[in-house]
């Protein structure tokens, strides 16, 4: 087995549905004048070699693109279709266009249907003059290879919503959970970053809180852990320094780098 090249982790958004500044909030995070207080919604990009993929679509993914200057993209991998990760797919056009070719979207079936009947223009058969992205779906239910890793998809839970977190070699992508079934476990062994979903302090049935975050990160055991879909609630400066070591709040803009590995993801 011969060693990967690094994969560069950016975090394009580390905020929820609503994003923070909330339009309707005067709360000091909302008026905060720290950048990691900022949060467009929930998105990554992952590059390696001359791959480039994200997670999800957020619906700032233009203002994503233009801030980090994504230049291609050649593949989406959908954790799940609530409007915060999905609305920005019909900027995908713009690839198209650059790159010449459809763009793979990957999922679990629900979530690619879900994709079906909201863009549904963009699944038509029927010819139109309008400008479309060109789409296409591949649904999900192992691991699978895209441009030379292997992706390992981990079925979660997001309140009763079946949701999928990813894992690329030593990297793993958790947003919107709040359950971990036992088997995905053993999936999560060894890695160096994981990202995971820490909603706010106060619990809520849809997400983990920041303290059910630690306890999951804790069993996981990663070398790195960054949490995100944070709420403005969550006060970077004031959250961070409660942290235990290991674990930080990922911030928009936050690049890392995880090391390659040997062998692939279990």
């Amino acid at each position: 087995m011969t060693q990967e090249p690094e994969t560069r982790v950016t975090f394009l958004g580390t905020g929820t549905s609503v994003g923070v500044p909330v339009p309707t909030c005067d709360c000091r995070v909302c008026f905060s004048d720290d950048p990691r207080d900022s949060r467009l919604r929930p998105s990554v990009l992952l590059q390696w070699g001359e791959a480039s993929i994200l997670i999800d679509s957020s619906p700032d993914l233009r203002a994503q693109a233009l801030r980090h200057r994504i230049r291609r993209v050649d593949a989406v991998l959908y954790t799940h279709a609530h409007a915060d990760h999905i609305l920005g797919l019909d900027d995908l056009r713009l690839y198209n266009w650059k790159q010449g070719s459809p763009i793979p979207a990957y999922g679990n079936p629900e979530t690619l249907d879900a994709l079906r009947r909201t863009f549904w223009y963009v699944f038509e058969e029927e010819p139109t003059q309008s400008t479309r992205p060109a789409i296409e779906t591949h649904p999900i239910e192992s691991a699978f290879a895209l441009h030379g890793r292997t992706v390992v998809p981990l079925p979660l839970k997001h309140g009763p919503l079946p949701i999928l977190g990813y894992r690329i070699g030593a990297f793993a992508y958790l947003t919107d959970v709040s359950e971990i079934p036992e088997p995905c476990y053993p999936l999560l062994q060894d890695l160096d970053v994981l990202v995971l979903d820490a909603l706010r302090e106060r619990p809520h049935p849809m997400h983990f809180s920041l303290d059910q975050a630690i306890l999951q990160a804790r069993r996981i055991g990663a070398r790195r852990t960054f949490f995100t879909h944070m709420t403005h609630e969550v006060h970077h400066a004031t959250i961070s320094a409660k942290l235990p070591q290991g674990i930080d709040l990922a911030h928009d803009g936050l690049s890392l780098l995880v090391p390659a590995v040997t062998g692939e993801a279990p």
